[in-house]
């Protein structure tokens, strides 16, 4: 027993022959094989054998330093992920050095984006070598922040890139955080604009946009807009500001105003032979009973028009429900549709993640049971699908109807094919990054180059 040595639940491990200078790991005896966050994994031959190409993020809560690896592939791994999904893992075999301790040591990569530590120190690694000690952290040397800084000094880039500007409401979202790692790991300089905070200046010879304080903000090449859908209007007159100054939305105002009246897009999405869930609206209560009969009655579903996460959608389960659930709604003042209830869907649908006229992720969502909304934020699970072609080209076609560059297009399976059920502009990355393992805040960032033609 003296001669092993003592570790932390957490430590730093570098690997010199991958090019990485440190990262932090959780040791964790109860997994078995160790696993390094990575991302854009690409198998290829080198000679005879078999290996892996990879980018790591070795810094948590920081894209912005990303190290290209390679090493030999020892094996590919179907691996349940916390999240009880399987996934084909690539293995590679790679030294470790932990406190001056160098060995080898198998490796899974996988995505851990979502995870506390870049990396996971398994009971393999452990064996015959260390005890853990869980009450202690770094046992084998700790790393000051300016020693880490010293480290990963030669992996920043000067930020020579393009001005973006994200318009949205809250900084601390997942989707917001990504879009800024994801534009400042390419070397754009990623400016949070509070929608509320940005007011405008209309004048035919010198309009102007100004940020609280009086700041003109006039050097955004890109803005990227996440507007909740409170704040709608206001901030589809900034975007129309924006573009009136030359600069490129990811999202127009027009293709974000048709996306969120759920009726004139529908009605878009019926005049371009896009098939829809069968819909219908009427103003008076006097027509709720032909109402419900147009859409083949109860159970049915009842839509605010402007409704997102699934808010402001009810499941009326029998006709008299229906008509009073209609008629509450109506008394009120409150625009709805009434649409089909599609039961052989199972409380499933699909998200199909759409920019730039192509379908980068897919997932299929599963409501709780005893729910019909299968949302992730009321609680729908997410997994992994392949979708089919007919799918794929009718969540390209939605987006493009509403000349959307970025949207979330949801698809439901019903017995006569794939139907659209709704196409939101803008769409979380939470779920789907996590369940696909798609870089889709790098993609965003990706399209705003090539629509302002620039060259990295």
């Amino acid at each position: 027993m003296d001669d092993f040595k003592i570790l932390g639940s957490e430590e730093w491990c570098r690997f010199e022959e991958l090019g990485i200078p440190a990262i932090k790991a959780r040791v964790d005896s109860g997994a078995k094989t160790s696993s390094m966050q990575a991302n854009k994994i690409k198998i290829f031959s080198k000679g005879l054998e078999d290996w892996v190409r990879f980018e790591v993020n070795p810094l948590q809560d920081n894209r912005s330093i990303s190290i290209l690896c390679q090493a030999k592939l020892v094996d590919v791994r179907s691996v349940k992920s916390s999240q009880g999904i399987s996934e084909e893992r690539p293995v590679i075999k790679t030294p470790v050095n932990i406190g001056g301790n160098v060995f080898e040591i198998e490796v899974t990569l996988a995505n851990r984006d979502t995870m506390e530590y870049r990396m996971l120190l398994g009971r393999e690694a452990l064996n015959a070598r260390y005890l853990v000690d869980p009450s202690q952290s770094f046992c084998q040397g700790d790393i000051s922040d300016e020693e880490m800084s010293h480290k990963y000094r030669p992996y920043q880039s000067d930020k020579t890139g393009l001005s973006i500007g994200l318009l949205a409401s809250n900084p601390e979202l997942y989707s917001n955080k990504r879009i800024i790692e994801a534009g400042e790991m390419r070397g754009h300089k990623v400016v949070f604009l509070n929608v509320e905070n940005v007011y405008m200046k209309l004048d035919a010879s010198s309009p102007e946009i100004r940020y609280r304080g009086g700041n003109i903000l006039d050097k955004f090449d890109a803005v990227i807009p996440r507007i909740k859908p409170s704040v709608t209007f206001y901030g589809c007159a900034l975007l129309r500001q924006f573009d009136t100054l030359g600069v490129y939305c990811l999202n127009s105002a027009d293709s974000i105003s048709k996306s969120r009246d759920k009726l004139f897009a529908s009605q878009l999405f019926s005049k371009h032979d896009i098939h829809i869930p069968i819909t219908g609206f009427a103003k008076s209560p006097m027509d709720t009973k032909d109402l419900i009969r147009m859409v083949n009655g109860a159970p049915l579903i009842i839509k605010l028009l402007e409704s997102t996460q699934g808010k402001g959608v009810v499941l009326a389960e029998t006709n008299k429900a229906a008509e009073s659930v209609i008629n509450a709604f109506k008394s009120v003042q409150t625009n709805i549709l009434v649409q089909e209830f599609i039961k052989e869907a199972n409380g499933q649908d699909i998200r199909c993640f759409v920019v730039n006229g192509k379908v980068v992720a897919s997932m299929q969502r599963q409501a709780q049971k005893g729910e019909f909304r299968a949302n992730i934020h009321q609680g729908g699970a997410a997994s992994l699908i392949k979708i089919t072609s007919e799918e794929r080209k009718l969540a390209i076609k939605s987006a493009k109807v509403l000349n959307l560059d970025v949207a979330g297009v949801d698809i439901i399976r019903s017995n006569r094919g794939p139907l659209l059920l709704e196409v939101n502009s803008s769409p979380g990355l939470e779920g789907i990054e996590n369940t696909t393992g798609m870089d889709i805040a790098n993609v965003m960032i990706e399209t705003i180059e090539r629509k302002l033609k620039y060259a990295q």
